[in-house]
């Protein structure tokens, strides 16, 4: 049975699978996978419910979208990927490395975490909730999208903004609403970084509103492998605010696990 998990790809190699983040799609990573090597077979799926791909019925959890992309992955007859997981995405990677772990080799969490939603950020999820009840989508996207961006790189990155607003407003309210509940009831997942002994690379933000700083550094000091990687003036979207440094970084983790 063909998955319903909707993909871009290109070149031929090791797989490397990138993931996006909440109410995006597969198109944010256009520009950034566009200047990756073909010597890597570069996945680039939509999740569940953005995009191409379908909304799962009813309520799901974020363990419950991992299984559709290990299920997606294993259609492709791929054996063993890198992930890359931004945000939201790297809270699937987790889910992914967590319960199926002979698929993953290395997994890089680009402004994600492997905690869980603190009382503040759960209440933070209900407003999301709420607010796109009331006042629907293209509103939200007008409000929520800019604030992930560095205030100092907001002019540079003013065509990354319209296009990843754009995104947003395609996006149905219904996916909306189920991931911030997903992500709001999501499980902690340290016991990942502490006892899988898989190679990690976290990319963080000095000027990330959605993962602080500090719990990107505590997630470097209790992981058994990980390589840590701190932007300066930037925000929650490195891969539009340091494209380079990121490309960079990712590269050099990539080739330190399969060559």
């Amino acid at each position: 049975m063909l998955s319903p998990v909707k993909y871009q790809e290109k070149g031929k190699g090791f797989p490397l699978v990138f993931i996006h983040g909440y109410c995006e799609s597969k198109e944010m990573w256009d520009d950034f996978v566009g200047e990756l090597p073909d010597s890597y077979h570069i996945l680039v799926p939509d999740l569940p419910g953005f995009g191409e791909s379908p909304l799962p019925e009813g309520d799901f959890t974020i363990d419950d979208i991992a299984e559709l992309l290990i299920e997606w992955i294993d259609s492709l007859n791929i054996k063993e990927c890198i992930l890359v997981g931004h945000s939201l995405g790297g809270y699937v990677a987790l889910s992914m490395a967590k319960y199926n772990p002979d698929y993953i080799k290395g997994l890089c969490l680009f402004h994600s975490s492997v905690f869980p939603d603190d009382e503040t950020k759960k209440e933070t999820r209900n407003k999301t909730i709420s607010f796109v009840e009331k006042n629907g989508v293209k509103v939200f996207a007008d409000s929520f999208v800019q604030q992930l961006f560095y205030i100092g790189n907001r002019e540079a990155c003013s065509a990354a903004i319209e296009k990843t607003i754009s995104i947003v407003s395609s996006a149905s309210s219904n996916a909306l609403i189920q991931y911030a509940k997903a992500m709001r009831d999501r499980y902690d997942r340290t016991d990942v970084l502490k006892q899988s002994g898989k190679p990690f690379l976290i990319i963080a933000g000095d000027n990330d509103i959605a993962v602080s700083v500090d719990k990107s550094k505590e997630m470097a000091d209790i992981s058994l492998n990980s390589t840590f990687v701190l932007l300066n003036e930037t925000g929650h979207k490195g891969m539009f605010e340091k494209p380079v440094e990121t490309q960079r970084a990712i590269l050099k983790f990539v080739d330190s696990i399969v060559y």
